[in-house]
Protein backbone atom coordinates (compact mmCIF):
# COMPACT_ATOMS: atom_id res chain seq x y z
CA UNK A 1 0.00 0.00 0.00
CA UNK A 2 2.79 2.42 0.89
CA UNK A 3 5.65 1.00 -1.16
CA UNK A 4 7.82 3.83 -2.44
CA UNK A 5 6.43 6.28 0.12
CA UNK A 6 8.40 8.02 2.87
CA UNK A 7 6.79 8.47 6.29
CA UNK A 8 8.09 10.54 9.19
CA UNK A 9 6.94 9.61 12.69
CA UNK A 10 7.78 11.87 15.62
CA UNK A 11 8.03 10.51 19.14
CA UNK A 12 8.77 7.05 17.75
CA UNK A 13 10.81 5.78 20.68
CA UNK A 14 7.93 4.06 22.44
CA UNK A 15 4.20 3.49 22.67
CA UNK A 16 2.01 4.86 19.92
CA UNK A 17 4.89 6.32 17.93
CA UNK A 18 6.75 3.02 17.83
CA UNK A 19 3.62 1.12 16.79
CA UNK A 20 2.96 3.63 14.02
CA UNK A 21 6.52 3.43 12.70
CA UNK A 22 6.36 -0.37 12.61
CA UNK A 23 2.98 -0.29 10.87
CA UNK A 24 4.31 1.85 8.03
CA UNK A 25 7.34 -0.40 7.77
CA UNK A 26 5.09 -3.45 7.42
CA UNK A 27 3.05 -1.59 4.79
CA UNK A 28 6.15 -1.05 2.66
CA UNK A 29 7.10 2.54 3.42
CA UNK A 30 10.54 3.89 4.17
CA UNK A 31 10.45 5.59 7.55
CA UNK A 32 12.15 8.48 9.26
CA UNK A 33 11.79 8.29 13.01
CA UNK A 34 12.70 10.82 15.66
CA UNK A 35 12.59 10.99 19.43
CA UNK A 36 14.36 12.99 22.12
CA UNK A 37 15.31 9.80 23.99
CA UNK A 38 18.26 8.17 22.21
CA UNK A 39 18.10 4.76 23.91
CA UNK A 40 14.42 4.18 23.17
CA UNK A 41 14.80 5.43 19.62
CA UNK A 42 17.62 2.92 19.10
CA UNK A 43 15.28 0.12 20.19
CA UNK A 44 12.74 1.14 17.56
CA UNK A 45 15.50 1.32 14.93
CA UNK A 46 16.50 -2.24 15.83
CA UNK A 47 12.95 -3.51 15.40
CA UNK A 48 12.65 -1.88 11.98
CA UNK A 49 16.10 -2.96 10.81
CA UNK A 50 15.23 -6.56 11.63
CA UNK A 51 12.54 -6.34 8.96
CA UNK A 52 15.09 -5.12 6.39
CA UNK A 53 13.30 -1.84 5.73
CA UNK A 54 15.02 1.48 5.15
CA UNK A 55 15.04 3.67 8.25
CA UNK A 56 16.60 7.00 9.09
CA UNK A 57 16.62 8.07 12.72
CA UNK A 58 17.59 11.23 14.54
CA UNK A 59 17.55 12.33 18.15
CA UNK A 60 15.37 15.44 17.94
CA UNK A 61 13.52 17.49 20.54
CA UNK A 62 10.54 19.12 18.82
CA UNK A 63 10.61 21.90 21.41
CA UNK A 64 13.72 23.19 19.61
CA UNK A 65 12.84 24.84 16.29
CA UNK A 66 16.36 24.71 14.86
CA UNK A 67 16.50 20.94 15.30
CA UNK A 68 13.23 20.62 13.38
CA UNK A 69 14.48 22.78 10.53
CA UNK A 70 17.73 20.83 10.28
CA UNK A 71 15.81 17.54 10.21
CA UNK A 72 13.77 18.52 7.18
CA UNK A 73 16.84 19.79 5.36
CA UNK A 74 18.32 16.33 5.91
CA UNK A 75 15.18 14.60 4.65
CA UNK A 76 15.12 16.74 1.52
CA UNK A 77 18.79 16.08 0.75
CA UNK A 78 18.89 12.36 1.55
CA UNK A 79 15.44 11.21 0.41
CA UNK A 80 14.19 13.96 -1.87
CA UNK A 81 10.58 13.45 -0.83
CA UNK A 82 8.21 13.10 2.09
CA UNK A 83 4.72 11.69 1.70
CA UNK A 84 3.45 11.24 5.25
CA UNK A 85 3.97 13.01 8.56
CA UNK A 86 2.63 11.62 11.83
CA UNK A 87 2.92 14.31 14.51
CA UNK A 88 2.97 12.12 17.61
CA UNK A 89 5.67 13.65 19.84
CA UNK A 90 4.36 15.33 22.95
CA UNK A 91 4.80 16.00 26.64
CA UNK A 92 2.39 16.37 29.51
CA UNK A 93 2.04 16.23 33.27
CA UNK A 94 -0.54 16.80 35.97
CA UNK A 95 -0.13 19.92 38.09
CA UNK A 96 -2.55 22.26 39.81
CA UNK A 97 -3.29 25.49 37.91
CA UNK A 98 -2.37 27.28 41.15
CA UNK A 99 1.15 25.84 41.03
CA UNK A 100 2.17 25.42 37.39
CA UNK A 101 4.91 27.85 36.40
CA UNK A 102 5.03 29.91 33.22
CA UNK A 103 8.09 27.91 32.17
CA UNK A 104 6.27 24.60 32.64
CA UNK A 105 3.24 25.88 30.74
CA UNK A 106 5.38 27.11 27.86
CA UNK A 107 7.29 23.81 27.76
CA UNK A 108 4.11 21.81 27.20
CA UNK A 109 2.77 24.20 24.58
CA UNK A 110 6.14 24.27 22.80
CA UNK A 111 6.39 20.50 22.64
CA UNK A 112 2.81 19.67 21.76
CA UNK A 113 1.41 22.59 19.80
CA UNK A 114 4.31 24.62 18.41
CA UNK A 115 6.28 21.47 17.59
CA UNK A 116 3.30 20.05 15.72
CA UNK A 117 2.92 23.24 13.70
CA UNK A 118 6.60 23.55 12.81
CA UNK A 119 6.88 19.91 11.73
CA UNK A 120 3.73 20.26 9.62
CA UNK A 121 4.98 23.45 7.99
CA UNK A 122 8.40 22.05 7.14
CA UNK A 123 6.89 18.78 5.89
CA UNK A 124 4.47 20.65 3.66
CA UNK A 125 7.35 22.53 2.03
CA UNK A 126 8.69 19.19 0.82
CA UNK A 127 5.33 17.57 0.06
CA UNK A 128 4.14 20.32 -2.27
CA UNK A 129 7.15 19.87 -4.53
CA UNK A 130 6.08 16.36 -5.57
CA UNK A 131 2.30 16.42 -5.71
CA UNK A 132 1.19 16.54 -2.09
CA UNK A 133 0.98 14.31 0.94
CA UNK A 134 -0.82 13.59 4.17
CA UNK A 135 -0.34 14.85 7.73
CA UNK A 136 -1.87 13.35 10.86
CA UNK A 137 -1.69 15.26 14.14
CA UNK A 138 -2.13 13.33 17.39
CA UNK A 139 -4.52 15.23 19.64
CA UNK A 140 -6.38 13.64 22.56
CA UNK A 141 -9.84 13.18 24.00
CA UNK A 142 -8.52 15.53 26.69
CA UNK A 143 -8.98 18.31 24.14
CA UNK A 144 -12.72 18.15 24.86
CA UNK A 145 -12.93 16.57 28.35
CA UNK A 146 -10.61 16.61 31.33
CA UNK A 147 -9.57 15.60 34.79
CA UNK A 148 -8.37 18.24 37.25
CA UNK A 149 -4.85 19.62 36.87
CA UNK A 150 -4.32 18.88 33.16
CA UNK A 151 -4.76 22.47 31.92
CA UNK A 152 -1.55 22.80 29.90
CA UNK A 153 -1.94 19.43 28.20
CA UNK A 154 -5.65 19.98 27.46
CA UNK A 155 -4.95 23.44 26.05
CA UNK A 156 -2.20 22.12 23.81
CA UNK A 157 -4.35 19.29 22.47
CA UNK A 158 -7.30 21.60 21.91
CA UNK A 159 -4.94 23.83 19.97
CA UNK A 160 -3.93 20.88 17.81
CA UNK A 161 -7.57 20.37 16.80
CA UNK A 162 -7.85 24.00 15.73
CA UNK A 163 -4.48 23.85 13.99
CA UNK A 164 -5.56 20.74 12.09
CA UNK A 165 -8.61 22.21 10.41
CA UNK A 166 -6.80 25.49 9.68
CA UNK A 167 -3.91 23.67 8.01
CA UNK A 168 -6.34 21.49 6.05
CA UNK A 169 -7.67 24.64 4.41
CA UNK A 170 -4.31 26.34 3.90
CA UNK A 171 -2.55 23.28 2.49
CA UNK A 172 -5.46 21.85 0.49
CA UNK A 173 -4.52 23.71 -2.71
CA UNK A 174 -1.15 21.91 -2.60
CA UNK A 175 -2.94 18.53 -2.34
CA UNK A 176 -1.85 18.06 1.26
CA UNK A 177 -4.47 16.54 3.54
CA UNK A 178 -4.37 17.25 7.28
CA UNK A 179 -6.33 15.26 9.85
CA UNK A 180 -6.23 14.62 13.58
CA UNK A 181 -6.62 11.55 15.74
CA UNK A 182 -7.84 11.90 19.33
CA UNK A 183 -6.91 8.77 21.26
CA UNK A 184 -8.62 7.90 24.50
CA UNK A 185 -7.03 5.50 26.95
CA UNK A 186 -4.28 3.75 25.02
CA UNK A 187 -2.24 1.54 27.31
CA UNK A 188 1.45 1.70 26.42
CA UNK A 189 2.69 -0.17 29.49
CA UNK A 190 1.86 -3.65 30.74
CA UNK A 191 -1.55 -4.43 29.25
CA UNK A 192 -1.86 -7.59 31.35
CA UNK A 193 -1.92 -5.53 34.55
CA UNK A 194 -5.14 -3.74 33.60
CA UNK A 195 -8.18 -4.54 35.74
CA UNK A 196 -11.52 -5.83 34.52
CA UNK A 197 -13.02 -2.53 35.65
CA UNK A 198 -10.62 -0.69 33.33
CA UNK A 199 -11.92 -2.61 30.35
CA UNK A 200 -15.58 -2.47 31.39
CA UNK A 201 -15.72 1.32 31.38
CA UNK A 202 -15.25 1.20 27.59
CA UNK A 203 -18.31 0.31 25.46
CA UNK A 204 -15.91 -1.56 23.17
CA UNK A 205 -15.10 -3.84 26.11
CA UNK A 206 -11.39 -3.15 26.37
CA UNK A 207 -8.72 -0.52 26.85
CA UNK A 208 -7.00 0.61 23.66
CA UNK A 209 -3.62 -0.51 22.34
CA UNK A 210 -1.05 1.43 20.28
CA UNK A 211 -1.88 -0.69 17.23
CA UNK A 212 -5.40 0.75 17.28
CA UNK A 213 -3.94 4.17 16.57
CA UNK A 214 -1.43 2.84 14.06
CA UNK A 215 -4.20 1.33 11.93
CA UNK A 216 -6.05 4.64 11.99
CA UNK A 217 -2.94 6.44 10.73
CA UNK A 218 -2.70 4.02 7.82
CA UNK A 219 -6.35 4.66 7.01
CA UNK A 220 -6.12 8.44 7.08
CA UNK A 221 -2.94 8.56 5.00
CA UNK A 222 -4.06 6.04 2.39
CA UNK A 223 -4.07 7.98 -0.90
CA UNK A 224 -7.40 6.40 -1.84
CA UNK A 225 -9.00 8.21 1.11
CA UNK A 226 -8.34 11.60 -0.44
CA UNK A 227 -11.78 12.94 0.48
CA UNK A 228 -10.89 12.97 4.18
CA UNK A 229 -9.27 16.18 5.39
CA UNK A 230 -9.82 18.52 8.32
CA UNK A 231 -11.31 15.64 10.31
CA UNK A 232 -10.77 14.53 13.89
CA UNK A 233 -11.04 10.78 14.37
CA UNK A 234 -11.83 9.92 18.00
CA UNK A 235 -10.53 6.47 18.93
CA UNK A 236 -11.50 5.78 22.52
CA UNK A 237 -13.56 2.59 22.57
CA UNK A 238 -16.67 4.74 22.95
CA UNK A 239 -15.56 6.01 26.36
CA UNK A 240 -16.36 9.68 25.73
CA UNK A 241 -19.91 8.74 24.66
CA UNK A 242 -20.69 6.92 27.90
CA UNK A 243 -22.84 8.74 30.43
CA UNK A 244 -21.75 8.23 34.04
CA UNK A 245 -24.07 8.67 37.00
CA UNK A 246 -22.95 8.81 40.62
CA UNK A 247 -24.59 6.16 42.78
Amino acid sequence: MFTGKVALVTGAGRGIGRAVALAYTEAGASVVIIDKEAAMLAETVGLIASREQQVISAVIDVRRPREIEDLFVQISKELGRLDILINNAGVGFMKSPYDITVEEWDDVLAGNLRGTFLCAREAAKIMRTHGGGSIVNLASTRATMSEPHWEAYAASKGGILGLTHALALSLGPDHIRVNAISPGWIETGDYAKLRDDDHRQHPAGRVGRPDDIARACLYLTDPSNDFITGANLVIDGGMTRKMIYEE
